[in-house]
């Protein structure tokens, strides 16, 4: 497995060894002892999965403390601009961001521990996107940051009007946010 480590601190790219021959391919997605190496003390409790049409925007989401969520994020068909947002107070890289196409072509597995707002842009129709969490979701504490903040200046490389649901068109402002992340 290839590993890759980003700008921004903590966050991942893992690329599995895909196994191809005249019936398809196989890949190892999961593995424990493999990934325990990189992500420590880490433990997955909910597995989500989503479906959305192309140029379907999801995020920028995260939940506060003591709910946080780290995400192991994969793309099982088709694929998405994936982005992932520093909101860790202490950081040298607080509010800045590190973006990823993942594909299920590339078959890349992106690692965004807590601490951080994540959302993707879906490239393709039908896209089958799939996330392990760290913990369960907690309504109560979930936020969202606007996809578009100025302040944060992420690149979508929108060429139409993206759809986005009710909820992240009314997200935060990131210059009035504030961070429960250490």
């Amino acid at each position: 497995m290839k590993i890759t480590k980003t700008k921004i601190e903590g966050l991942t790219i893992f690329e599995p060894q895909i196994f191809e021959d005249d019936r398809g391919s196989f890949f190892e997605s999961w593995n424990e002892n493999v990934f325990k190496k990189y992500l420590k003390n880490i433990k997955f409790v909910q597995d989500n999965q989503s479906v959305s049409k192309k140029n379907c925007l999801r995020g920028l989401h995260f939940q506060d403390p003591p709910y946080a969520q780290g995400k192991l994020v994969r793309v099982i068909k088709g694929s998405v601009l994936d982005v992932a947002v520093d909101l860790r107070k202490k950081s040298k890289t607080y509010g800045q961001h590190e973006k990823v196409i993942l594909s299920s072509t590339n078959n890349k597995i992106f690692w965004i521990p807590e601490g951080f707002a994540h959302g993707f842009l879906s490239l393709e129709k039908d896209t089958i996107f799939s996330y392990k969490c760290t913990n369960f979701y907690n309504k109560e504490s979930e936020r969202t940051i606007l996809w578009n903040d100025s302040n944060l200046n992420i690149d979508w490389s929108i060429k139409s009007k993206p759809f986005i649901s009710d909820k992240d068109l009314i997200g935060e402002s990131f210059d009035t946010f504030q961070s429960m992340f250490v």
